[in-house]
């Protein structure tokens, strides 16, 4: 497999003209279109992609370490196909909607200021997670570990405390009323 490394990709259309296989390690991508592409069975270590489109891009078993993921639509994204073997990442002003990370243990993951609409978390595992400033309407909690994660500044979720592991989690006031929805009391 070819190595890339050390290397700045901007404002590509790699949705028509492709990615060259290989590994791509400290490298950053700005401003590129990967939408409907197959990345399956790439590497990409300590790389950063800034204002790229990741929509509907593929990932079976793709290695994705340390990766920073800035200002980018990552619209269906399926998580839980890349390899789960060293899977680290944090988002920051992303848009994620109807993305995945069923069965994916992402631990300490970062989530800044992002849009997680419709994003499905069954069975993942988000211990010490922060979401900061995250939109989390219709995000699908269904037996996941929230343990000691941060959602005190998220906003629109709502999390089954039966189903769920929440244990020390933080959770802001304002918010109660998505703990407390499958009850479906009225919070004023």
């Amino acid at each position: 497999m070819q190595l890339y490394q050390d290397q700045q990709y901007e404002n590509i259309d790699y949705s028509s003209e492709g990615l060259q296989i290989g590994e791509y390690e400290n490298c950053i991508f700005k401003n590129c279109n990967f939408s409907n592409t197959n990345l399956s069975n790439y590497t990409f270590i300590d790389t950063c992609f800034e204002n790229c489109n990741l929509s509907l891009v593929k990932i079976n078993n793709t290695n994705i370490r340390d990766i920073k993921f800035k200002g980018c639509k990552m619209i269906g994204m399926q998580f839980g196909d890349a390899n789960a073997f060293g899977l680290s990442f944090s988002f920051n002003d992303c848009i994620l909607t109807n993305a995945s990370f069923y069965k994916t243990k992402i631990k300490k993951t970062s989530f800044i200021n992002s849009k997680l609409n419709e994003v499905d978390f069954s069975e993942t595992d988000l211990t010490e997670c922060v979401f900061n400033n995250c939109d989390l309407s219709a995000a699908i909690f269904s037996f996941t570990n929230l343990e000691r994660a941060n959602l005190s500044s998220s906003f629109n979720y709502s999390i089954d405390i039966e189903t769920n592991k929440i244990k020390k989690s933080k959770h802001s006031v304002h918010q109660l009323a998505g703990l407390l929805d499958k009850f479906q009391i009225i919070v004023e």
